[in-house]
């Protein structure tokens, strides 16, 4: 864990002491109420401060970068594209209008309507998503893949531990927590069918990832280094990528996923920043063999966010099926984007991404049903006996994350999905 001590910081706003959205955190997101129209606004306690509302006010009058109608725009691209020593301002300027010290804002008489009930609220996407990469950054994932796929004995494939494996995927499905999706239908064929057949999907699982968001463009063949990525990511959501297994295993060969992939992947609705997890950074894994120069790093870029996953059959409580740690990744975000643009592929403001699925070491900690059911030999048991191989139907799944140092906690919040039968 980071070095960094935390300066104990206390709030005027009532925040429950198991609460993600600390004096610590305060993430971004876009929300919407029944009175008010998409805007942003940063979370604290059960509460989001309307940003539109302190700025009209003149709380961020002397940070001039910001244009009026900054806070009210549908996403938060264009804000975030205004760069991190703006961005910066605007959180920390809002952290000390929050401290119990300061009554600007306690007292002022715009406070009942600069502080809305996340109640009321409906969170949005909070960026526009222009393009979506996912990775396969989990060696304790792959391995697992390895096994049950192709050899037991050599697990990996012979260029697993030189670069970080991708893909991109498709930006126009990722769909924020709450709104439920359709089973996929497609083609599979299992061992033994001699044709392929058609129909809705019987293998539908969830991963357990997170997704960084890229917070600083780049021109068509420039590259980012290692030293740089971390200028070029604003934060981090929790990020589902659900997976149609017996789809996917039937088309990935010879172009990867395709259908088995592109339905929907779910994400959680505040971006954490970086500033936020700053003390929770962890040294990564060791890496052998020795990666190339461009790929090597000189500071820790891997954070210690601890993560859950529950499945919930409809009319019964969540069963906790996974809690695994970010800590575990193998390549880490700076040498994801490193990678991403050695070949001089470009970067915009919103592009995500995702981790691919975070294993732990441990049979509890594996990230996906694939894993946790070993392929479907192995039924994880949920409340009151009830048996899951792999998603079903009316099955809500839900996702969390947090860090945590002592009374200090920051976390994401949730991402909650319910599958609906097949269209």
């Amino acid at each position: 864990m980071s070095s960094n001590v935390i300066q104990a910081l206390n709030s005027w706003v009532q925040v429950p002491k198991d609460s993600d959205f600390s004096i610590y955190n305060l993430p971004f997101g876009i929300f919407q109420t029944k009175r008010l129209t998409p805007r942003a606004g940063i979370a604290i306690g059960d509460k989001i401060i309307d940003l539109s509302v302190l700025h009209d006010e003149g709380f961020f009058v002397d940070i001039t970068q910001l244009p009026n109608d900054i806070f009210l725009r549908e996403y938060l691209n264009d804000f975030i594209a205004l760069g991190k020593p703006v961005t910066k301002r605007v959180r920390e300027r809002v952290r000390d209008l929050l401290l119990e010290t300061n009554g600007k804002l306690r007292d002022h008489q715009c406070r009942g309507k600069a502080l809305v009930t996340m109640k009321e609220a409906q969170m949005l996407m909070p960026v526009k998503v222009g393009d979506y990469t996912d990775f396969y950054s989990s060696i304790e994932h792959a391995t697992n893949v390895g096994k049950m796929f192709r050899d037991p004995e050599n697990a990996l494939l012979p260029n697993w531990r030189h670069l970080p494996v991708g893909y991109h995927g498709r930006a126009s499905s990722i769909i924020p927590s709450g709104i439920p999706i359709h089973r996929p239908k497609g083609q599979f064929k299992d061992q033994g069918m001699e044709s392929p057949e058609f129909g809705p999907s019987r293998r539908l699982d969830f991963e357990l990832e997170l997704a960084f968001v890229v917070g600083k463009s780049t021109k068509m063949g420039d590259t980012v280094s290692t030293s740089e990525a971390e200028d070029h990511i604003f934060g981090f959501v929790l990020f589902n990528d659900w997976s149609a297994r017996d789809i996917q295993s039937w088309e990935y060969v010879p172009l990867g996923p395709f259908l088995g992939k592109n339905f929907a992947s779910c994400i959680s609705p505040w971006i954490v920043t970086l500033e936020a997890l700053e003390p929770f950074r962890k040294k990564s894994p060791e890496q052998t063999p020795e990666v190339l120069p461009y790929l090597q790093t000189s500071k820790d870029h891997a954070f210690d966010i601890q993560l859950e996953v529950y499945i919930q059959p409809e009319g019964m409580k969540p069963s906790k099926v996974c809690t695994s740690n970010f800590k575990y990744m193998y390549w880490n975000i700076a040498q994801q984007l490193a990678h991403h643009t050695i070949n001089g592929c470009n970067l915009h403001v919103g592009d995500m991404m995702a981790s691919g699925t975070i294993s732990g070491p441990t049979d509890d900690s594996f990230g996906s049903m694939l894993e946790l059911s070993w392929k479907g030999t192995k039924p994880v048991i949920l409340e009151d006996g009830v048996e899951r191989k792999f998603i079903e139907d009316g099955d809500t799944v839900i996702m969390k994350g947090f860090s945590q140092m002592g009374d200090v906690r920051v976390g994401f919040g949730e991402v909650e999905t319910k599958v609906l039968p097949t269209k």
